[in-house]
């Protein structure tokens, strides 16, 4: 910010010390104006935003003890700055135990009281932007928060609180789509790391060669195209968490340097010579079997050591079925938002088929299917008929390709879409109400 966006106010009974102080402030370009005694610096403070207030220790009436007791009261992020004479130094220190930033011995030292006030006006504006990023945090870990209540779950919510206080390696497992990425989060976010950054690097995503770039970093002419030094993803995490997705991806050789980097926390750019010491804490996620894959001879033992500290395994989410309700709700609410439309929730019916589907695809999958049915929904709640046809055919039975299968699923969802009308229903499939009842037979379908 500019100076000129920073108000001071100066509070003091000596006309010669407003006066010289105002002057000098405003020649520095802060907007400045003052008060002769606290009374009428509460009627400055009442009416008008200041960011750093001087406040004479001795004054009339009320001193600069009580006025300073009342800023905090009004409020505690204005920067007090008391100005004393030299007999009344103690009482000035006592004073910043109160809440003072700090103080000033008169006679007022021009060049003293700028540097005082840049030091103070920092420090007002690191504070504001911790409040800030610690507002921002807790905004995050409600963004990113684990939806669900069944057992299975609230283990993994348990792991990852104790887990958090350390700085052990974290080895997430689970099928894709069960929230692995979250879990990371997760444990980042409750961990004494979480105002540093977490850097997700998803490994199969990248070939072998880019990889080893992306992780390590490299100086300028390391190899051909590298024409400026680029800093690698554990630089990035100093001080943070790097989350290593996919990590059974990964190259023998990455492997190799990958588990350097985890017993040394050192990190060598490529083409480089000079080891950097870093500090970061490694999350890794994995949707295959590492023992067999150790068996194989496909991923070092040693580095499966290395990783394998702490493991959490995401149960899917057909072992939890219990919370695909919470989650159907909570991705209803999230594209009420988004697409603005005007739906409460979802049939019973509709419910019904989600809760009965295997959802291969997990929470990614269920989210999918929300949003595709909040795009075709017209009605003020989710209907059978706005969802996708395979979870019609896996409620009917094993042999969801046969055609019996189909024409049975797809009678079923005209009948729940009609709310059973026979006559409607016969016209929408085009045939008679005989032929539909003789099918509503033949399929054994019920209401």
């Amino acid at each position: 910010m500019k100076t000129e966006d920073f108000g001071i106010l100066v509070v003091d009974d000596e006309f010669g010390v407003r006066d010289s102080l105002t002057r000098w402030l405003q020649e520095d370009n802060y907007r400045v104006d003052s008060a002769a005694s606290a009374k009428e610096a509460l009627q400055k403070l009442d009416h008008t935003r200041w960011d750093v207030v001087l406040v004479d220790l001795k004054m009339p009436r009320m001193d600069g003890i009580e006025l300073l007791q009342r800023i905090r009261e009004i409020d505690e992020q204005i920067v007090v700055v008391i100005i004393t004479a030299y007999a009344t130094v103690d009482t000035a220190v006592e004073a910043m135990k109160i809440g003072a930033y700090d103080y000033v011995t008169k006679p007022v030292d021009p060049d003293d009281i700028s540097r005082l006030i840049q030091r103070a006006l920092e420090h007002k504006t690191l504070a504001k932007e911790n409040i800030l990023l610690k507002s921002n945090i807790k905004e995050m870990q409600g963004q990113y928060k684990i939806i669900g209540e069944s057992l299975s779950l609230r283990k993994c919510l348990e792991m990852v609180e104790t887990v958090a206080e350390t700085e052990s390696t974290v080895l997430i497992r689970g099928e894709s789509g069960t929230g692995k990425e979250l879990f990371a989060r997760a444990i980042h976010l409750a961990s004494h790391r979480r105002y540093c950054p977490l850097v997700t690097v998803n490994c199969g995503a990248l070939p072998d060669t880019l990889l080893e770039s992306e992780l390590f970093g490299h100086e300028k002419g390391a190899f051909t195209g590298a024409q400026y030094r680029r800093k690698g993803r554990f630089e990035l995490a100093d001080g943070g968490t790097i989350f290593l997705d996919e990590i059974s991806t990964i190259s023998p050789k990455t492997q190799i340097d990958l588990l350097r980097v985890l017993e040394t926390k050192q990190v060598t750019r490529l083409g480089g010579s000079k080891p950097l010491a870093l500090d970061f804490r490694v999350i890794c996620a994995t949707n295959e079997n590492l023992e067999t894959l150790v068996k194989e001879a496909r991923f070092r033992e040693d580095l499966y050591y290395r990783l394998n500290v702490f493991t959490i395994h995401i149960p899917p989410l057909r072992e939890r079925r219990s919370d695909i309700p919470l989650l159907t709700d909570y991705f209803i609410q999230k594209y009420v938002q988004a697409m603005n439309k005007a739906v409460s929730g979802i049939t019973s019916e509709a419910m019904d088929l989600m809760v009965r589907y295997s959802w291969p695809g997990n929470v990614r999958e269920l989210e999918n299917v929300i949003e595709r049915a909040m795009v075709l929904c017209k009605q003020d709640r989710i209907d059978i008929d706005a969802l996708p046809l395979s979870l019609y055919t896996q409620a009917i039975g094993d042999n969801q390709d046969s055609l019996d299968s189909v024409e049975r699923a797809h009678i079923l969802r005209v009948l729940h879409r009609t709310g059973w009308n026979i006559t409607q229903s016969a016209a929408t499939l085009e045939i008679d109400r005989s032929t539909l009842y003789n099918k509503i037979k033949k399929f054994d379908l019920a209401r």
